[in-house]
């Protein structure tokens, strides 16, 4: 009898503990699994290092205090965003009452990656971010698109828009939370054998596809041909109306350099042009007619005894107006106001209400402007206004929109330039950074 009640005993133990044992681990997991948003679980004041480390491991950190401002699943699901884009965008939401002396710079420091910054404190909305990952004035064209939105709807609306302009890699203290187990051998094997049934198939295909790309290529090339003549047209046009000669009166070294670059920079953008094969080549023609330009602005200063002028990019809105000598507030057909570079007749135009002067290119609904043209004219732009600056300036246009997408780097090259310098998005910086460069709003 009593071994009789002692196996029972065991009978009867063993469903609980098997169920003991699943609670256990799935407690365990729990307790392991990173959240995909990171929220404090207890109201108190969080300090700014704690927030760096919290989006260390987190792309979106929600305090406790303005947790009533965004849900913990609209934090997830915009957490899944930007952690799927791979790119290194950092959201905190605070309250309205915390510090905001220096807050960006700080909250930069905390974290100690490269990449873009957006605070929502209370109801007000800023961004700032490193100029390798997005340059100063996008910064403030996107955030100027999302003001007087609610939370979740700014959040939501600058996360897409940032995530379309910006450069940079998520970092790599957001994938180690995510690394698990390795795929089995049986996958591996099963895997295989559908790539090698599908090699012979997949071969032919790509040998389409790359006849095909290549003659749109040439396509895109010999639209490009014209409009980057007309450049080359009107820049030696400049120089022929140049009353200038090196030997006469009041002629110094540093004029006749300013004339050789000029000169240099028109014979540059011939060969180039000559000798491109891809529409990405155009982009080192423009940028020899960019060079050129400001040359002669530098000679012409020097002839009239003014300052010379700062360097900036052409004017936005046709580079054949010369360099820029300010920025103003443009608004496109159905986009969102943003600063662009202007040159001084098309800054007074703006001031007046009138529309500034326009680069229309053919397309085939008619002559439109640049940004409203095919993404052939991205690498033309490119030349133009590279360094990064180009996605402010064009995001929510045509072009714009097509430049930002995978296909586009592609098929026509980057086209927004070089990022800069330096550490790139997503790197682990420190506090090894500049913050005079790290650009965009501020509390």
């Amino acid at each position: 009898m009593k071994a009789t009640a002692q196996a029972a005993v065991r009978t009867r133990s063993l469903p609980g503990l098997l169920f003991a044992l699943v609670l256990t681990a799935l407690a365990a997991l729990a307790a392991t699994a990173p959240p995909a948003s990171a929220r404090a679980s207890t109201p108190a004041v969080t300090s700014v290092p704690a927030i760096g480390q919290a989006l260390r491991k987190s792309p979106v950190y929600v305090d406790p205090a303005a947790a009533a401002q965004l849900s913990a699943k609209d934090a997830d699901a915009l957490a899944e965003r930007i952690t799927k884009a791979d790119r290194p965008l950092f959201v905190a939401v605070l309250p309205a009452d915390y510090p905001k002396k220096d807050l960006f710079t700080k909250l930069r420091t905390a974290t100690g990656i490269t990449g873009v910054y957006a605070v929502r404190l209370g109801d007000a909305f800023d961004a700032r971010a490193d100029s390798s990952v997005l340059p100063r004035a996008a910064v403030r064209n996107l955030v100027t698109t999302v003001e007087g939105e609610d939370t979740r709807a700014q959040l939501t609306d600058f996360t897409a828009a940032a995530l379309t302009n910006m450069g940079g890699s998520a970092p790599s203290t957001w994938r180690s939370a995510d690394d698990g187990g390795g795929m089995s051998g049986t996958a591996l094997i099963t895997v295989g054998a559908v790539l090698v049934a599908a090699g012979a198939g997949a071969y032919t295909l790509v040998r389409r596809n790359r006849r095909r790309h290549a003659e749109e290529q040439r396509a895109a090339l010999e639209k490009l041909r014209v409009v980057v003549d007309e450049d080359i047209t009107a820049f030696g046009e400049e120089l022929d109306r140049l009353d200038f000669h090196p030997a006469e009166a009041g002629a110094d070294d540093a004029m006749r350099a300013d004339y050789e670059r000029a000169l240099d920079a028109y014979e540059q953008a011939k060969s180039f042009m000559a000798a491109a094969g891809r529409p990405e080549d155009v982009r080192a023609v423009t940028q020899a007619l960019e060079d050129g330009r400001f040359s002669l602005a530098q000679l012409a200063a020097r002839r009239e005894g003014r300052p010379l002028p700062e360097r900036r990019v052409p004017c936005f809105f046709d580079p054949r107006h010369g360099p820029s000598v300010t920025d103003a507030t443009w608004t496109p057909p159905g986009g969102s106001p943003r600063e662009v570079p202007v040159c001084a007749a098309d800054a007074t135009r703006l001031a007046d209400g009138r529309d500034p002067v326009t680069r229309e290119v053919d397309t085939d609904q008619g002559r439109r402007p640049y940004w409203d043209a095919g993404p052939a004219y991205g690498p033309w732009a490119g030349g133009y206004f590279g360094g990064g600056l180009l996605p402010g300036l064009l995001v929510g246009t045509v072009l714009g929109n097509m430049m930002a997408t995978p296909a586009y780097a592609a098929d026509y090259g980057s086209g927004y330039g070089d990022f800069g310098a330096g550490y790139e998005g997503g790197d682990l910086s420190g506090s090894d950074f500049d913050s005079g460069d790290f650009g965009g709003g501020g509390f």
